[in-house]
């Protein structure tokens, strides 16, 4: 049968395998899964660029590490499964494919004990190109080595070398180890140690007792946790009874999964440093998915929910899994996402319904609370329609003492009595517009009679802060006085309009429009967002 052995072509397929999706982030974290893999204690994170741009990124661990043997079964493509099924590697290709994404040549040195002798084999790709074979290099372990070994890794450990680092940055600079160049990889090295806080949070923490603790450091910084829960400040919502789902494998055999869902409090009841920790925006919310205690893809509803949108950025899901439910989660080779079945979607989406809506019913009640309280600066409508005395309006006769009735010559007739509010002792700066907080009907707005201090009466317009037309279409444009006066202008004519031609048959009239009006907006409106905090960036607030 050896006339049937077909072997790929070396060069086509060693650098074919470097697009297997990796960004620079997963990669380096498919190094630290493998140090995690052999017991480290300790990993340990170097990234440099040389004057001539030359750049080197160091994996040093205080693992296991290997022999000779062990050492080439881990630098084979595929490398024979692992005796730790639980542990962080999959495939056996994470070393190789990880590696190869950001650089044309890696090599790992290796040792068990102190007194052993250092391993070292080399993949280099472009060797691999010039012999077309799989052929690795044995190369001898140069001095600079032997010190990095000793300082990223001890007496015993596992140092995995990348060089050649055609991929490490997005873009080629015209000046290669400018300072352009460095800040680019200093960048790069703190955006790695936010990734590996989060990756790695449970093993970071000290006080988590869920995984044995790992200390990480990059370029010589102990990298911190960052939970994405915020336990300190969230609320897990989920019952006890619901946390545990049962899902059948492929071989018939059942396991189990866990989830949490934790609601985040409103940014607006939190400190400036308390903002920092919980990092609430649209993109994080969603599912948080843990394999073995490592996280493995953070945000997004996974088809159980629609896209993200700001009114469930305060919601969460803790999920976590292990390595028996690898093929039914659909693990891919760089462990940085999975799919749910169908059945399970429909599942989960049945299960989380409830919170998704509480989710997001705290978070309108916030953003509708503040915006009531945020306001709008009504004050250029006040003083436009002020210094315009010839529009047409009735002329008021008097206000009944219980402030609810005025009588007034309008195009009705002389000495109509209407129903309308009576506002007391206004404010001359808003004497004929004003947004309130007392409107009961749902109106968008009601006509009304606006005393001032010296006892004057005029008709004027409220304005109700609680209808979606204000706070979601008013708050957008209130950077914009010329908006917001336009808007007011109109209503206040509406309201004026009213009071100037209705009598007692055609009041009922008149108060049916606006709440068919005030319904209909309600309506169209209905899917529209709340302004967020982007939307709001450039309002001038003078209320």
């Amino acid at each position: 049968m050896s006339d049937l052995i077909n072997q790929p072509d070396a060069t086509r397929l060693i650098f074919g395998l470097r697009d297997t999706g990796y960004s620079f982030n997963t990669a380096a974290a498919d190094i630290i899964d493998n140090s995690i893999a052999a017991d480290a204690t300790q990993v340990h994170v170097q990234i440099e660029i040389m004057e001539d741009g030359r750049k080197f990124v160091f994996f040093g661990d205080n693992g296991t590490g290997m022999d000779y043997d062990e050492l080439f079964d881990a630098m084979r493509y595929g490398a024979p499964v692992r005796a730790n099924l639980a542990s962080l590697g999959k495939f056996g290709l994470g070393l190789k494919t990880a590696s190869s994404s950001v650089c044309r040549k890696y090599s790992v040195i290796s040792r068990k004990t102190e007194d052993a002798s250092l391993e070292k084999l080399t993949w280099d790709l472009d060797h691999v190109a010039e012999c077309n074979r799989w052929e690795m290099i044995r190369e001898p372990i140069s001095s600079d080595e032997k010190e990095i070994f000793e300082e990223l890794c001890g007496d015993s450990g596992t140092l995995v070398i990348w060089e050649k680092c055609d991929r490490i940055l997005a873009r080629e600079y015209d000046e290669p180890g400018g300072a352009k160049e460095r800040n680019a990889i200093a960048q790069l090295a703190r955006r790695l140690k936010e990734h590996v806080a989060v990756i790695y949070y449970r093993f970071l923490d000290p006080e988590d007792t869920r995984q044995r603790n790992v200390t990480i450091t990059v370029n010589g910084e102990t990298v911190a946790p960052w939970n994405p829960f915020y336990p300190e400040k969230a609320e897990q919502v989920l019952p006890e009874v619901h946390q545990i789902l049962h899902i059948e494998t492929e071989e018939g055999e059942i396991e189990t999964a866990h989830i949490r869902a934790w609601i985040l409090p409103n940014s607006r009841d939190l400190t400036d440093e308390e903002k920092k920790i919980a990092k609430i925006t649209n993109r994080g919310q969603g599912f948080y998915i843990h394999r073995e205690g490592r996280l493995i893809q953070q945000g997004g509803w996974l088809g159980v929910f629609g896209a993200v949108e700001p009114h469930y950025s305060l919601l969460r899901i803790e999920f976590d899994f292990d390595h028996k439910l690898d093929d039914a989660f659909h693990v891919p080779v760089d462990k940085s996402k999975i799919r749910f079945d169908p059945a399970l979607e429909e599942a989960l989406k049945e299960l989380l319904a409830p919170t998704y809506r509480e989710a997001g019913n705290r978070y309108r009640r916030k953003e509708r609370a503040a915006i009531v309280e945020r306001g709008v600066d009504h004050k250029s409508s006040n003083k436009a329609i002020g210094g315009t005395p010839n529009t047409k309006k009735p002329a008021i006769q008097s206000a009944d003492s219980s402030g609810t009735s005025v009588t007034l010559d309008n195009n009705r007739g002389i000495g109509i009595k209407l129903r309308v509010h009576v506002d007391m002792s206004v404010d001359p700066d808003n004497i004929h517009v004003e947004a309130s907080e007392k409107i009961t009907s749902g109106h968008l707005w009601e006509p009304a009679m606006r005393r001032n201090d010296d006892g004057t009466l005029v008709p004027g317009v409220s304005i109700n802060k609680h209808h979606d037309f204000y706070q979601k279409i008013y708050q957008r444009a209130a950077a914009s006085g010329y908006a917001v006066e336009g808007m007011d202008l109109l209503l206040w004519a509406f309201a004026v309009a009213e009071q100037n031609n209705s009598n007692s048959e055609l009041e009922d009239i008149f108060e049916d429009m606006r709440d068919e009006i005030s319904s209909n907006l309600r309506k169209l409106l209905r899917d529209v967002p709340l302004p967020d905090e982007e939307d709001m960036s450039e309002v001038d607030l003078q209320d």
